[in-house]
């Protein structure tokens, strides 16, 4: 099978693209390399472009008439970075996503696999979220993903298109074979900051927020491999049709479904996990929460397990291992401006 992956040169995109490969499936890449690196492209179909110009998703599927579905992973995703500059936020993430998904629809694409984020959901007693729990999604990040999960709603049932909203967790490690891993300078996320700090390209590890209402004060979040977050993705898309009818075929022709591990971590745990994985300890210190930090949440996954068939396998220290592994190599294959 064949399909189109939007941001396929970001760090989830190629992780997919990888997944997908050595099942055995083709893939294209659509990136304008804004943020994703040209090095993930080599030895693949790639398309250098915005996803919102009608022109090049035309000549994608005039060359690439068998893509059986899009994964949109193209996007923007820093939170700090989008209470400072909202109008960006909203005018990639918004914007040109409702552009695309009317061009896909055009081009006669009905399969939509939408990357979400866990970040639209509430405080809830326990942490714990479900796929029905309550949203209040609280930085212009996370409230693009929130528009754009009810625009693709939205065109499934007026259209007749299907889509799929994948609401992400926490993302760590590196693909196994260290094809890919974190593909920016400097990692705005806390595992790729303790590698940093690990390697010394920062003297501490920061922990924002340490009052929060969990077990030890520190931030709760549900980590998830990248590279099993990768199979569910390949799942998605290869089994797109099946997971509908899993579901029962909804009228509304939309799926959303949480992809984490089911176990909710704290960052000063994740610290202490680091640090026996890693061998040493790293220098720490604490501030405030950055602007539109919550405290956190972590998955319940029983829906992927039941619609997709997928379930975690891998642990957070191996997604802390293959970090590592990655942070080693990863100024010799991405070469920074």
């Amino acid at each position: 099978m064949k399909f189109l992956v939007t941001g396929g040169a970001g760090y989830i995109g190629t992780t997919v693209i990888s997944a997908l490969l050595d099942k055995g499936h083709e893939a294209v890449i659509l990136d304008s390399l804004v943020t994703g690196r040209i090095e993930f492209t080599r030895g693949r179909i790639f398309y250098q472009g915005d996803i919102a110009d009608r022109k090049i998703l035309t000549k994608i599927f005039k060359e690439h008439p068998d893509i059986s579905a899009v994964l949109h992973c193209a996007a923007l995703i820093v939170v700090p970075e989008s209470v400072d500059q909202p109008y960006e936020y909203y005018r990639e993430n918004v914007a040109k996503s409702n552009e695309m998904f009317e061009i896909l629809r055009e081009l006669g694409c009905n399969r939509i696999v939408f990357s979400s984020s866990a970040a639209l959901y509430d405080k809830v007693e326990g942490f714990m979220v479900r796929e029905n729990s309550p949203l209040a999604p609280n930085s212009p990040y996370s409230r693009t993903k929130f528009v754009m999960e009810m625009v693709l709603q939205d065109f499934c049932s007026a259209y007749g298109m299907k889509g799929i909203a994948l609401r992400y967790f926490n993302p760590i490690g590196a693909d196994p074979k260290m094809r890919s891993g974190i593909h920016v300078e400097h990692p705005s996320h806390v595992l790729g900051k303790m590698v940093d700090t690990a390697l010394g390209k920062q003297e501490f590890f920061t922990i924002t927020g340490t009052d929060w209402p969990t077990r030890d004060g520190s931030g709760i979040r549900d980590y998830i491999h990248i590279w099993d977050l990768a199979q569910a993705h390949v799942k998605a898309l290869t089994e797109f049709d099946q997971a509908f009818e899993r579901a029962g075929n909804p009228e509304n022709n939309y799926l959303v479904i949480n992809l984490g591990s089911g176990d909710g971590v704290t960052v000063f745990e994740l610290v202490a996990a680091f640090e026996r994985v890693y061998g040493k300890k790293i220098k720490t210190n604490q501030a405030p929460p950055r602007p539109g930090d919550v405290a956190g949440a972590y998955a319940n996954a029983d829906l992927a397990k039941k619609l997709l068939g997928w379930q975690t396998e891998l642990s957070i220290d191996d997604g802390i291992r293959t970090a590592l592994q990655w942070g080693e190599i990863r100024d010799q294959i991405l070469h920074w401006d």
